[in-house]
Formats: structure tokens, C-alpha cells, sequence
């Protein structure tokens, strides 16, 4: 079985995460996935957390195990009966392994959450850099992991085995005075370039001015650039007989035109 394309530098993504110093996308995606967990009329007493951030997890849900991302968890099967994934899968080289790792590890009728960022995120960031180093130096190198959008990260959920898969998103907006205090951030949140293939030396520094000046010209608000953070929450249940089932096409007892009361005309062919 051939391997997924290698996406992550673990060594640069591993030094990243030790300098972070900023939690504030991991608080806001913990905020997520705890207010859809609080909405399940259901008591989970065996919880387990993937996450890079084991302190924003501690202080959240002190009676969870908290694991590391890896590329095998360290998760017994069967034993969990919610497990949530936060902010790590756009880093991972199979998130499809993730996932299905994670339904391993659960029990049946176990709810699955996952918070990661959306391919909208800092579109306008990847855009700005692009154009820059393209008219500087005539090339192109990657700068910012490419990110699912919402409708492939639903896929993956199903491909992962999961019933009941559902996969919405929401959009922050955050304003920064420029370019480089939003890259300044970025790297305080762990969120550095790591990606293996990127350029391994020193970016010209006119690059990123010119990027300055094109993310201004085009996302600026009053006196403040602004740039997109998506991030996607997927849901899904591990399989289980009492879980409803979609009825066999074709097999329906009811005529819809009764049901809103309407007159039923048959169209020619």
C-alpha cells in the first residue's frame, strides 16, 4: 500500500507548537467543540482529546485522557465514548488515518468531534504571497498548508466509516495593522510554516514588502488589514444498531402531494 504524499515537516511542526505562546485559535475552536458536545443529550464518561495543545485541553476537560497527535495515537480500541480532535488535522499527512484511528478507539454510539482550519483560512494571506514572490523572483514556493474545504472534509468523515457525518464551518474575521504583525501571530500560535516542501532559505526580504503592499491595496479595512480564519467542526457517531437508518429508496406507504395537501398532476413524457 503506497504511503500519503509527505506534507508535514514533524521536526519543524514539533518546534512550532514549543514556541507557541498564543492560544487564542485553539481557545476558539475548544469553544466550538465543547458547546456541540454540551448540546447532545447524552453523558459521556470515557473522553479522549487529540490535540497539540495539551494545556488549553487540561484546563477544559480535567477528566479526559489527553493524547499527541501522531501518526499512531495511543488510543486503546473500543474504550471511548466521545473522542474529539481539535486543530490538528490540517497538519496531518492522513487525516483519513486520523479519523479512522479515532473510530477505532471509540464505542458504539460514540459521538466524534473535530475543530481544524478551513480552506478560506488566510486566503487572502496565500494570495498577497503568491503574487509577491512570483513578481520578485519569478517563482513560487508553499507558504501556507493547503487546507480542506468544507465539502471534502464531509467526505472524509464517511470514508472514515463514521454514520451520521455532518461538517459545517464558521468564519472569523481579525484585523491586524499589517502583514508581518499577522505573521508575528500566526508563528505565537504555532501556526508557522512547517510544511516539508517549503523553501529552505531566507525569503527576500522585498518579498515580503511587496506582499505588504498588496494585501493593504486589497484587504484593508479603515486603518487595518483583515484575514479569514475558517474553521470547520465534523461530527459523526460510531456505527451502532440503534442508530436511525435512511429508508430503502422506493419504499415510502405515503403519496407527498397528501401530505402538504396539494393536487398530484402527472406529467407527459
Amino acid at each position: 500500500m503506497s504511503q500519503p504524499p509527505k506534507l508535514t515537516d514533524s521536526a519543524r511542526r514539533a518546534r512550532n507548537l514549543a514556541r507557541a505562546s498564543d492560544t487564542f485559535l485553539q481557545d476558539l475552536a475548544a469553544d466550538e467543540v465543547q458547546d456541540r458536545v454540551s448540546l447532545v443529550n447524552k453523558t459521556f464518561l470515557n473522553a479522549l482529546v487529540v490535540t497539540p495543545f495539551f494545556k488549553v485541553w487540561a484546563q477544559r476537560q480535567q477528566n479526559a485522557r489527553i493524547i499527541a497527535q501522531s501518526e499512531t495515537l495511543d488510543a486503546e480500541p473500543n474504550s471511548h465514548d466521545l473522542v474529539m480532535h481539535c486543530m490538528g488535522l490540517h497538519w496531518s499527512d492522513d487525516p483519513v488515518g486520523q479519523m479512522i484511528q479515532c473510530r477505532r478507539a471509540m464505542k458504539p454510539d460514540g459521538l466524534f468531534l473535530a475543530a481544524t482550519l478551513g480552506g478560506q483560512t488566510l486566503h487572502e494571506l496565500r494570495a498577497c504571497l503568491a503574487e509577491a514572490e512570483t513578481r520578485i523572483t519569478g517563482g513560487l514556493s508553499p507558504r501556507v498548508a493547503p487546507m480542506g474545504e468544507i465539502r471534502d472534509m464531509g467526505a472524509l468523515l464517511q470514508r472514515a466509516g463514521f454514520a451520521l457525518p455532518v461538517a459545517d464551518s464558521q468564519t472569523h474575521t481579525l484585523a491586524y495593522r499589517d502583514v508581518f504583525h499577522l505573521m508575528r501571530d500566526l508563528r505565537a500560535m504555532g501556526e508557522g510554516n512547517a510544511l516539508a516542501s517549503r523553501l529552505r532559505k531566507p525569503t527576500r526580504r522585498a518579498v515580503f514588502l511587496k506582499a505588504a503592499d498588496i494585501y493593504a491595496a486589497h484587504y484593508r479595512d479603515a486603518d487595518k488589514i483583515t484575514a479569514t480564519i475558517e474553521i470547520v467542526t465534523l461530527t459523526g457517531w460510531a456505527p451502532d444498531a440503534s442508530q436511525p437508518k435512511p429508508l430503502r429508496p422506493g419504499s415510502a406507504t405515503n403519496r407527498l402531494a397528501d401530505a402538504l395537501g396539494s393536487s398530484e398532476q402527472t406529467l407527459n413524457d
